[in-house]
């Protein structure tokens, strides 16, 4: 869905119509480029000649810089042989599947969320879907997820979530992993626990005074039982250099290498090596994120502002805060509406195509993620796009809204 909409986007721009592209959850290097010391360490390894391949498991001095980096900034030791590098988060999350999970195992998880029932599907699990709403920043707790735990296999989470923008406050975090703790305490011996895939890859992008929290942080005893997923991609703008890694139990771990050896689905080594040279500069990396910050927060405060004072005006919109990743939750709340030229907008597919074609709007729905009704909600993207690109498309958004009866 997210590439058919893609094309119908870069069909308009090509057309010469002015478009605010918020679909892609990916960074503009002309708006954000990749910490220069990143750049240069890259440069430089690659003229160095570390060209061949790498080990499948990750370089050592990468897995002993993820293992330092992790104490330094979330405060919990990691072992060697805890840390997988792969290329980016997605093999990450397909290892996990198929190393923790077999076929008619059941994998639980909310909606909407990025691409869980895909992976299910691929290793053939039982899907327990949880649905979650606004009220709770879209993210499930531990009451909604209670009554599908027993004998599952796989819990998945993310934070700050891909696509709503929003993040686990500790006390929802950790009655879900108390809930996770109690499950696996009441299995009988021989049976497998369930785990944690634990999704952080937005982990350093929260706003707005939030903090991000992680299973091992709140109940170091979670550590047996999750699985993280992490990556240079989105906190450091380098979503194309193909650098992520998995932190956790050294037996699936060691399983998931196994597998991805097999896929070929390793970093590239100059790229490897060069983020085993960033990761412990601490203070280029606050220097980075110093600029990238308010650039990321200032778009999506101004899509929160905009929606906020179309809200005001009466218009069927809502947002949630800005608050991690790069992501808005926006509700466009017009099906059943008429468009000028009398269509009615039966679902949000609808919604989103009159909105690109009467404002030049490019989004998503949540459907693209698993969610099941039709109430409006999208996700808006900021990582690609120029606050003046915003603040052009708000008065063509107005326009659009005003001719919906």
């Amino acid at each position: 869905m997210i590439l058919r909409i893609a094309g119908e986007t870069r069909a308009m721009m090509d057309a010469g119509n002015p478009v605010c592209n918020l679909t892609v959850g990916d960074f503009g290097p002309s708006e954000f480029p990749i910490p220069k010391g990143l750049a240069e360490a890259l440069s430089r390894q690659v003229m160095a000649g570390q060209t061949n391949y790498p080990p499948s498991n990750g370089v050592p001095e990468l897995r002993n810089a993820v293992r330092a980096y992790y104490k330094e900034w979330l405060g919990f030791d990691v072992g060697f042989d805890n840390v997988l590098i792969a290329a980016g988060g997605r093999p990450i999350i397909y290892g996990a599947y198929r190393a923790v999970v077999n076929a008619g195992d059941t994998v639980v998880y909310p909606t909407p969320s990025w691409s869980n029932e895909f992976y299910s599907y691929i290793v053939g699990a039982k899907v327990a879907e949880v649905p979650c709403g606004p009220e709770t920043g879209f993210l499930p707790t531990a009451a909604k997820l209670a009554p599908h735990l027993k004998g599952a296999r796989l819990l998945v989470l993310n934070s700050p979530m891909n696509p709503c923008g929003t993040l686990f406050g500790e006390q929802q975090l950790g009655d879900i992993c108390d809930a996770v703790l109690a499950e696996n305490a009441s299995r009988p011996a021989g049976e497998r626990p369930l785990y944690v895939l634990y999704d952080q890859m937005y982990w350093m992008l929260t706003f707005g005074g939030a903090k991000h929290y992680t299973p091992t942080g709140l109940r170091p005893e979670m550590a047996e039982y999750t699985i993280y997923v992490d990556g240079i991609s989105k906190c450091f703008a380098a979503t194309g250099l193909r650098v992520g890694w998995g932190v956790g139990p050294a037996d699936v771990m060691t399983a998931m290498g196994d597998l991805l050896t097999h896929v070929g689905a390793w970093a590239p080594k100059p790229e490897q090596v060069a983020t085993a040279e960033f990761l412990p500069k601490s203070a280029e990396i606050r220097a980075f994120h110093t600029t990238m910050f308010p650039g990321l927060e200032g778009r999506l405060a101004l899509l929160a502002d905009g929606i906020a004072a179309l809200k005001r005006d009466g218009f069927p919109v809502d947002s949630t805060p800005p608050r991690g990743a790069m992501y808005l939750s926006a509700q466009f709340n017009l099906v059943g509406r008429k468009t000028p030229d009398g269509t009615v907008m039966q679902n949000n597919d609808d919604v989103r195509r009159y909105l690109l074609k009467a404002a030049g709007l490019a989004m998503v729905q949540f459907q693209a993620f698993g969610a099941r009704d039709e109430t409006g909600w999208f996700r808006l993207s900021a990582g690609a796009v120029s606050p003046e690109s915003i603040q052009a498309l708000l008065p063509r958004l107005r326009e659009a809204l005003k001719a919906v009866v």
